[in-house]
């Protein structure tokens, strides 16, 4: 019981940082995009491509501190495998089936209108669900929202960026220089020896996290991978343990920094798009079309599809207090793509406009997505409430 109560309240914790954190990234992006469209846009993409030790800013902030974003991602997920809502498989089964089809149908979709075409590297694009913006639309519906419905999002969210990451790692690395991708995994093996031998101090393990990120930032592979790996490396402790493990220290203070400062940098790098004539044609284009009917329609008909197989297949439970209708409307929201969306992006494609224009789409495909998935589960929970309401005796 005591578990119980302590799990809700971190999980309660963390999606109210998720809210806020979504609140922020829609202030920075709509701050970057009236920039980007205002007389200073020369000198604010400009500055962007400043160089600092050999590399851009825009460099910097997408493969230096994007690295750190995806630590925390990494120790997120860890902790949800361990102790949180996908510690066994009972608990794993769903959001994981309906992850899957939130991935599959959006990258079928895309591939499909793209067929043939260079820009069909880009079918990652439309797989990404943004756990703070979801999260952040989710909230504004405020205590009608059952804790079963929040925890399934976040769960499919946290399975959708772990997907993300197998992609990225797999798919948008182009070159491989094995040299210094094996000094980089003999690194992670060695952290991961240290994890063994029981060193807990944090001193070690970031510093060479550090040095592990430079090897694999000319390895070819991204170098955010490095995050994914060094969040596996760092120690963590059984849910029985009293004491706060390195793993949930490292977490605990990442939670501002990342969210408040990382993403909003992010989020101003990556949104500098120059909304110019000719905007709505662009949309129609095979890849902002793919990313558009991936993201809106896609995720949601994917999730669902393989939510209701899953527990029809009985190899997973509705969550409690849940209907087919929350459940789509859930899925709704998983098409908001932004962050990794974007991050994609930079990886799939090398046209500046093709970047620009598809940025766009991943923008518009979000805020549709948003606003669609907040009306169907108010107009979800409003019937539900009526339908709880005792009828007048004649």
């Amino acid at each position: 019981m005591a578990k119980a109560k302590l799990n809700s309240h971190v999980f309660k914790k963390f999606f109210e940082s998720e809210k806020s954190s979504g609140l922020t990234l829609i202030a920075f992006t709509i701050l970057s995009l009236l920039l980007a469209n205002s007389s200073i846009k020369e000198q604010y993409t400009e500055f962007w491509e400043y160089s600092l030790a050999g590399l851009s800013l825009e460099h910097w902030i997408n493969d230096g501190l994007m690295a750190v974003f995806f630590l925390l991602v990494g120790l997120e997920l860890k902790r949800e495998f361990l102790v949180g809502e996908l510690s066994s498989l009972k608990k794993a089964t769903l959001p994981i089936f309906s992850a899957l089809g939130g991935m599959i149908v959006p990258a079928g979709i895309f591939i499909l209108i793209n067929f043939g075409k260079p820009t069909v590297t880009g079918f990652g694009i439309p797989m990404a669900t943004d756990i703070a913006f979801a999260l952040g639309a989710l909230s504004l519906l405020g205590n009608k929202v059952p804790l079963s419905i929040k925890v399934f999002l976040t769960a499919l969210a946290v399975i959708d960026d772990l997907g993300a990451i197998v992609v990225i790692a797999v798919f948008y690395t182009k070159t491989i220089f094995w040299l210094y991708l094996l000094i980089a995994l003999g690194i992670f093996a060695f952290l991961l020896m240290l994890n063994k031998l029981k060193i807990t101090s944090l001193w070690i393990y970031l510093p060479l996290g550090i040095v592990m990120w430079y090897f694999m930032h000319h390895s070819g592979i991204h170098a955010t991978i490095t995050g994914v790996l060094l969040a596996l490396a760092i120690p963590s402790f059984s849910s029985s343990s009293k004491k706060h493990s390195p793993s949930d220290r490292l977490q605990e203070s990442l939670h501002y920094p990342v969210p408040f400062f990382i993403l909003p940098l992010f989020a101003l790098v990556n949104t500098a798009i120059e909304i110019g004539p000719g905007w709505d044609k662009a949309l129609f284009e095979s890849a902002s079309l793919g990313i558009l009917l991936g993201l809106v329609v896609g995720k949601p008909i994917g999730i669902i599809i393989f939510t209701w197989l899953s527990i029809k297949l009985k190899l997973a439970d509705k969550p409690p207090g849940t209907s087919w209708s929350k459940l789509f409307g859930v899925g709704i929201l998983g098409g908001i793509g932004f962050t990794m969306s974007i991050f994609v992006t930079i990886l799939a494609f090398t046209d500046k406009a093709l970047i620009n224009d598809s940025k766009f789409a991943i923008l518009i495909s979000s805020l549709l997505a948003g606003m669609i998935g907040y009306f169907w589960l108010k107009f979800s929970f409003r019937k539900t409430s009526s339908s709880k309401i005792p009828k007048e005796k004649k």
